[in-house]
């Protein structure tokens, strides 16, 4: 199996999440990462989903998701030729003797400290998925009271979009 990271033009619409996800429930694929929000078009939104499957059953379900009414637009994204970010917020233990420690650590990540308590510190950092790993990973001996991931969000580099003007909003006259 292998990682595969669609982007998804739908229909800014009720129950568009519902139906996308169910269709890889039913035919068995768990979703690694899912992240939606609006896109520059406001009848548009954009679904970032990251799945693990094989190519071929891939394809099955990509030609499934074509056929929903609300889908307007299923893009493959290459992580060569992406902009791949997740988002997270961790509390990490921090009282007097390891504050200091800490604080350096979040700095050596380009993290940024967003609350401050006495025996914790909360913090922001944006990244691939191997960076937020490799952050966690040096927290752990500090002491890590929560934390809460997003799911990550691409875009292809470069000039080209996948909302060219060509694509129009179902509602927008032309």
């Amino acid at each position: 199996m292998s990682k595969h990271t669609l982007s998804v033009l739908v229909e800014n619409q009720p129950g568009v999440l519902a139906r996308v996800a169910s269709l890889f429930s039913r035919r068995g694929f768990n979703i690694d990462s899912l992240a939606v929000g609006p896109t520059e078009y406001s009848t548009i939104s954009r679904m970032t989903i990251v799945v693990n499957v094989e190519d071929l059953p891939l394809e099955q379900v990509t030609k499934q998701l074509n056929k929903l009414v609300n889908v307007i637009k299923i893009v493959e994204l290459e992580p060569s030729s992406t902009v791949q970010r997740e988002l997270l917020l961790v509390k990490v233990r921090a009282d007097a003797a390891t504050r200091g420690q800490v604080l350096e650590t979040i700095q050596l990540f380009r993290a940024k400290v967003v609350d401050v308590a006495t025996e914790a510190v909360t913090v922001e950092i944006t990244g691939n998925s191997e960076k937020l790993d490799a952050f966690l990973k040096v927290m752990e001996p500090f002491g890590i009271r929560e934390l809460v991931q997003s799911g990550m969000v691409a875009i292809s580099r470069g000039g080209r979009s996948i909302t060219d003007r060509s694509l129009r909003p179902v509602s927008q006259p032309a």
